[in-house]
């Protein structure tokens, strides 16, 4: 089968205290899907669990990203998340934290019979 991609979101998320790029992810994969309703797969005799949902996360330290959790933010279909080198570490004015802000992708593709 082929599949076509349907949907494309961005969304941005920060994590202001403790460096935390999971956090950080899950609040942009959030941003992303929050105005989001997808009424179209009754039109196509699918349902919410039959679309494939690719996330890309951009986030400076990628090996932080608990995948699984962010996985998590999205309640339907089979979803995968991968994290690449990208968003931004701002440094706080003193001591070692800093603001961690993440970008997100993600798109939502059917299988096309």
């Amino acid at each position: 089968m082929i599949r076509v991609r349907c949907i494309t979101e961005m969304g941005m998320g920060v994590d202001v205290h403790g460096k935390d790029a999971t956090k950080a992810a899950k609040r942009a994969v959030s941003d992303a899907i929050r105005h989001s309703s997808l009424g179209f797969f009754r039109m196509l005799g699918k349902t919410a669990n039959d679309m494939f949902v690719d996330v890309t996360i951009a986030v400076p330290n990628p090996e932080a990203v608990d995948r699984d959790a962010v996985a998590k933010e999205l309640p339907y279909g089979t979803v995968t998340v991968n994290a690449v080198k990208g968003g931004l570490e701002i440094p706080a004015e003193q001591g070692s934290d800093a603001i961690i802000i993440a970008n997100a992708a993600v798109i939502v593709s059917l299988d096309k019979e």
